[in-house]
């Protein structure tokens, strides 16, 4: 899955345990300009470095698995838990990032006149 936004918040990563580090951004989503969301993507052990490049203010594309578990407490109630975990991270547009590349917008071939005299 993917999704584009703003950058609104990127955090430091942490060391959860011995062998499991993560890192959360939080992503400003405009659907409904008069009701943003801000959706919370989490990058897992090595996947926290793709945030390193990533700066609040930022316009990028967020790549991402949709997870879910449940969890029992300590009185056997259930509870389900979902994570979007980012795998890759690309900038979109602006100054000084490395996007893809701009192309010029397509022809209307539908204004064309019809009497064209290609020998075509």
């Amino acid at each position: 899955m993917e999704v584009k936004g703003k950058v609104y918040e990127v955090s430091a990563t942490q060391q959860v345990t011995e062998s499991l580090k993560k890192r959360e951004l939080i992503l400003e989503y405009i659907e409904n300009p008069q009701y943003p969301e801000y959706l919370k993507f989490e990058a897992i052990q090595d996947r926290c470095n793709l945030l390193d490049n990533v700066k609040v203010g930022d316009d990028i594309e967020v790549f991402f698995n949709l997870r879910g578990r449940p969890w029992t407490d300590k009185t056997g109630k259930k509870t389900y838990f979902n994570s979007l975990q980012l795998w890759k991270v690309n900038a979109l547009g602006g100054a000084g990032s490395s996007s893809a590349p701009e192309y010029a917008a397509p022809a209307d071939i539908s204004s064309a006149p019809e009497d064209d005299d290609l020998p075509f």
